[in-house]
Order: C-alpha cells, then structure tokens, then sequence
C-alpha cells in the first residue's frame, strides 16, 4: 500500500490540469487548494521533509473528493485515493475531527442504536448543534428506518429480480425514496429484495482516514450483495455505488460488478417504455449533477434523458458546480460548503424552473438548504410522478 502511494504521488508532473474543475481551489485560488498542491504537500510529508500539523491536516481533509480532476491528469494519478491514503496516515495527528470520526464509526456499527438515540435526542439535539454552528442545517428523523431486516417484494408476473443497496441517507432519512423505488420497479414487473446485513457503504469513514474499518464494511457488503441472483443492485446514492463498483476493487481487490444508478437501469434494461403517462404535474426543471455521478461513474447523459422523456422542459445551465456537500466536508468546512452552495443557489433560482431535481440524497439535503423557492427532488420521484395516470 505505501509503495503504490509513492508510486502515485512520483506520477505527477505539476502541469496543473488537475486544477481546471476543483471546487475547492476556485473558491480559494491558493495552490494548496488544489489537487496539485495537494500532491505535492504529501509527497513532502511521504519523503519526510515536513511533519503533520494543523496546516497540513486542514489542507489535506478540505478536499471534496468530488472526482473532478481525475480525468484531467495526463500521467494518470489516481488523486481520490492519494487523498484517502494521505487522509490514513494523518489520522492521529487531526485532533479537529476526532469527534467526528467516533461518532462516524460509532453510526455506521449500530445504524439501528444509532437511530433510535437520535430519535429520542433531535429535538434539543439538534437545535443545539445549529446554533453552536456544527450543523448549519436541522435534520428531521422520519419515523422509522427504511429497512431493518430481510424483505423480499413480490409481484404475480415476474419479469426479473433486483435487489436494493439502501444506503444510510435514504435508510435514515429519506425513507420514502426506498419506497418509491420498490413502487416503480414493482410497477415495471420486478421482484425487489432487501438482503439482510447490509452495512454503510464506508465512503464515510474513508473520507475520515478510517481505512480499515472501511474496509470491513466492503467486505462485508460484497459477501451479502456478491451472491444473490439478481439482474441488478441499484441504489439511490450515487456514492454507494460508485463505493460498490469502483472503489471497492482498489480497496479489497472486488466489487459488486452489476451495481448501477436507477438512471443506467431505465435507460439501457427498459428502454423507457414504462411511461405509460409520460406527463407531470410540472413543466419546467433543472437538473443538478452530482458528482460522484458524473465524475466518479461518468453518468449524465441517462438522468437528462428520462426527465425529456416524460416531457419535461429541462432548462440549461451555465456551470457544472458543486453544491458543497460532500459528505462530513460540510460538517468540517461550514463556510466554504455554503459558499459553493450559494453559486449553485443563485444560478438555480435565477431561472423559471419550477423544481431542482437531482440523483443524490446528499445533493438535496444540501440544495434544500437554501432553495426555498423550488423543491428539491430526487429523479425516482420524478419517475414515479411520471408512471400515475392523470386525471
């Protein structure tokens, strides 16, 4: 592991190509505030020509991990796990997310515990991180989980079986989105199956150096999703999958191959023919691309093509912006995650769309902040709008 870390970090050539889509580094145009800058602070602290501090810790965490500049480095530097490895061997030294990092862990071990403590807690809870700044919005608790044990949904005509990687967003916050993708593929024919098991994906406390643990989790998901014999597992967070089918591999050398976004599935294993009422009670709307979506599995074209196909005015935009969520980056960096929300705000608002619709739970938890004059929607709920006959 240390050997390829070196091996990534001698790869650079400092061209500079990697700063052209960083989020970060446009809002602070210093060269520490880059992917290069950032390579090249590691490969100081790797050859021991400077020590962990404050300084490096905070430089080296304030990444995105969007994906962003992968693409665009010609020796081919893999940047996002440069940064998680660095992120590994910094961990002792960063006092400022030690919290942070327990109680991630602690989450991701006991979901259910977990839920229920926060359940009987939020409504002091939360009040009292907002107003001490840790939480720069207040989150509110459904009723229950999404899922707490092995389901299998069953249909008369069986076209096919998918299972679902609930993902820890949906399963505490939004369950109604996990129940609007069992509607829609109950409606296309398909047996849905929640296996039991299933753990956080681990992006979470990779973001946070907790390797191990990471990978743990993938171990563990790969045993449970690995072996079922389904035509698909999808799930509603675009960071759960790429975890599931890209870095699961580079972390316990396998993934869960037929992984894939709900906009891949409907577009390339249905063709669309589901509509039979390809209309909504909207008109007009903007699609947000998040960016484990577009940079990390490289979908955008298969969103954009449902929402026209219901028939959908889809409004263009002029940037391709983060909405600075990014995780426990939001928790970490409050100013800066709001100054990339606010650019993605005040170009959304500008225009006559109706909605904002995107593909990430993490994306409308950070856009509902402060898109008060238009909702917020996940594309499944779109979908399912689009299936109900009109009156």
């Amino acid at each position: 592991m240390e050997s390829l870390f070196v091996n990534e970090l001698s790869k650079c050539v400092r061209c500079a190509g990697c700063k052209a889509n960083c989020p970060t580094y446009d809002e602070d145009s210093t060269e520490s505030m880059g992917a290069r800058g950032r390579i090249a602070l590691l490969g100081a602290f790797s050859s021991g020509k400077i020590k962990p501090s404050a300084i490096l810790n905070d430089t080296i965490f304030s990444c995105t991990l969007c994906g962003a500049c992968a693409g665009l480095c010609p020796p081919g530097v893999d940047i996002k796990e440069v940064i998680y490895h660095g992120r590994r061997l910094l961990k002792k030294t960063d006092k400022k997310r030690k919290y942070l990092r327990f109680f991630t862990n602690f989450y991701t071990k006991r979901p259910q515990l977990s839920f229920k403590l926060l359940s009987l807690t939020q409504h002091f809870l939360f009040p009292y991180l907002h107003k001490k700044g840790i939480l720069s919005f207040r989150p509110e608790l459904p009723e229950r989980l999404f899922k707490d044990d092995h389901h299998v949904y069953t249909v008369s005509k069986k076209k096919g079986r998918i299972a679902i990687f609930t993902g820890c967003a949906v399963n505490f916050l939004f369950p109604h989105l996990g129940e609007t993708l069992i509607s829609v593929l109950h409606r296309l024919g398909y047996e849905v199956i929640l296996p039991v098991g299933e753990v956080c994906c681990g992006i979470p406390l990779r973001s946070l150096g907790l390797e191990e643990e990471a990978r743990e989790l993938a171990k563990k998901n790969c045993g449970i999703f690995s072996k079922l014999n389904v035509e698909a597992v999808l799930s509603l967070c675009p960071t759960c999958t790429l975890a599931m089918k890209i870095d699961y591999p580079k972390l316990i050398g396998e993934g869960i191959n037929n992984a894939m976004d709900i906009s891949e599935f409907f577009t390339e294993k249905t063709g669309l023919s589901f509509f039979t009422y390809p209309v909504s009670d909207l008109t007009k709307v903007i699609y947000h691309d998040p960016c484990h979506l577009k940079y990390g599995l490289g979908v955008t074209k298969e969103p954009r093509k449902i929402i026209e196909h219901i028939g959908l005015d889809l409004l263009k935009t002029t940037g391709e912006k983060c909405c600075g969520f990014a995780g426990t980056f939001c928790l970490s960096y409050r100013d800066l995650s709001k100054s990339l929300l606010m650019k993605c705000v005040k170009e959304y608002s500008e225009t006559a769309a109706e909605a904002v619709v995107t593909s990430c739970p993490g994306c409308m938890i950070q856009l509902s902040k402060e898109s008060s004059d238009k909702p917020v929607l996940h594309l499944i709920e779109v979908i399912e709008d689009a299936m109900i006959p009109k009156n």
